[in-house]
């Protein structure tokens, strides 16, 4: 399976991503859904701070995908925290990174 390096912004932060070329389009529609949650959050004053505002939109987005009806093909909670947990460690690296470079 082919890897791709992508640059993708989520609230105006440029995030390194590396994805397999075939889920590419999967993992683009994801950004583009974090990116509006962390925006509509960011602009309600719900919280504020980059990292604040990715646990609420990690939250909402997850509480929203645990409410959907389960099939056979769905993640489990298990997998969800995992993949949350992946996402949370890499917005951190890319936080410090960014905040290193100013």
């Amino acid at each position: 399976m082919s890897m791709e390096q992508i640059e993708v912004k989520i609230l105006d932060r440029t995030v390194k991503l590396q994805v397999p070329s075939s889920e590419k389009p999967r993992l683009m529609n994801a950004v583009q859904i974090v990116d509006q949650k962390m925006r509509s959050i960011r602009d309600a004053g719900m919280a504020h701070g980059t990292e604040r505002i990715a646990v609420h939109a990690a939250l909402q987005i997850t509480y929203e995908f645990l409410g959907q009806p389960v099939d056979s093909g769905a993640a489990t909670i298990e997998q969800v925290q995992t993949l949350v947990a992946k996402l949370n460690n890499d917005l951190d690296e890319e936080i410090r990174r960014h905040d290193g470079v100013r």
